[in-house]
């Protein structure tokens, strides 16, 4: 049995990765969209998820997400936390007998092996998260549909932390490692980014965009 559905938000590309500053808009838009539908692919290949739900409001990504494999919810336009609870609860409807996992739609160089050893090394029956490579912020947030209560935003694993959830350890590298600037974008380079990232940095770097 696979376990656990990711629930997986995703900003319009339109609106998506705007501290990746001095970034044309055309290349910041086609890498918010590749950095999401690699995440997407990296989950669906883990072998704990038996589906992903992306949540969107953007009718052009919703349909590349579904065409990899996504189910696809509209955002309801509540903030993060929100898209996530509206997530698990379709989630929950959808899959009653599985766990719902939050993972940000910006992980281009996600390993499918980190997600299934931080899922492995769940202590069960209660909230966990992965903190980022920065150490406050969180990439992965994770309880029973009955304990689900996010808290993404400023210093999330904090939040998390208090709130409950157990800090999953482990290297875990590309698991931790998000994407919001050009520096992150380097150093998830040096782990292997995702095809469609891959793809779209190397037509950044070829211009300039260092």
């Amino acid at each position: 049995m696979r376990p656990y559905v990711v629930v997986l938000p995703a900003k319009p590309p339109a609106r998506g990765k705007s501290r990746l500053r001095g970034v044309p808009d055309d290349q910041r838009r086609g890498l918010a969209e590749a950095f999401a539908l690699d995440t997407a692919a990296a989950c669906l290949r883990a072998s704990a998820v038996e589906a992903v739900l992306a949540v969107t409001d953007d009718a052009a990504l919703a349909g590349l997400l579904a065409a990899a494999g996504c189910a696809t919810v509209p955002d309801a336009g509540d903030g993060l936390n929100g898209a996530l609870l509206q997530a698990a609860a379709e989630a929950r409807r959808r899959w009653p007998d599985r766990q719902p996992v939050a993972l940000l739609a910006d992980l281009p160089a996600l390993d499918p092996a980190d997600l299934d050893a931080a899922l492995a090394a769940l202590v069960p029956g209660g909230p966990s998260y992965v903190g980022d490579a920065d150490g406050t912020g969180t990439t992965m947030y994770t309880a029973p549909y009955d304990e689900f209560d996010p808290a993404f935003g400023a210093d999330s694993a904090t939040a998390h932390r208090l709130g409950g959830a157990l800090p999953v350890r482990g290297e875990l590298a590309t698991l931790r490692r998000d994407v919001d600037d050009l520096d992150d974008l380097r150093a998830a380079s040096l782990l292997g980014l995702g095809p469609r990232t891959a793809a779209a940095a190397a037509a950044l770097w070829s211009r300039g965009g260092r």
